[in-house]
């Protein structure tokens, strides 16, 4: 069974737990739009998180860990963290998720899905995945 999400306007963590819930019990999950997922908080304050997480990782020195910086990757990052990913039962669970920037062709006729627990009416401050992507310096749009 695979479950087709469209991830726009999506709350982060809410979106990345559910997902985690479903490749962990068999389901093969593909998240379209992953640009437009919604983190909350000040804008400021979530591009200096993830700006630390990349600098973490020395990449002229080869020494990690590797944080990416595409949209797309850095949702798989989320999820791979909800999962027990030393397990080879988190591993395989891992391979069942796929995350495209926008939609594919495939994907265009597809009925999508969209998760009542990641569905949260946005009252306050919020940036999008795609443009904490664009600060980190990706040029996938």
């Amino acid at each position: 069974m695979v479950t087709i999400i469209d991830a726009r306007n999506l709350v982060h963590g809410r979106l990345a737990s559910d997902v985690a819930s479903r490749i962990l019990s068999g389901e093969e999950v593909v998240v379209l739009n992953s640009e437009s997922i919604v983190i909350t908080g000040e804008r400021d304050m979530v591009f200096a998180q993830f700006k630390a997480k990349v600098d973490r990782g020395d990449a002229t020195k080869r020494k990690g860990p590797f944080y990416p910086r595409r949209a797309d990757l850095m949702f798989k990052r989320c999820v791979r963290g909800m999962i027990p990913w030393q397990t080879s039962t988190g591993r395989d669970a891992y391979r069942r998720l796929h995350v495209f920037v926008g939609v594919p062709k495939q994907f265009q006729d597809c009925e999508k899905v969209r998760p009542e627990d990641a569905v949260r009416k946005i009252t306050g401050k919020y940036t999008t995945l795609g443009a904490v992507s664009k600060f980190l310096g990706s040029n996938v749009r």
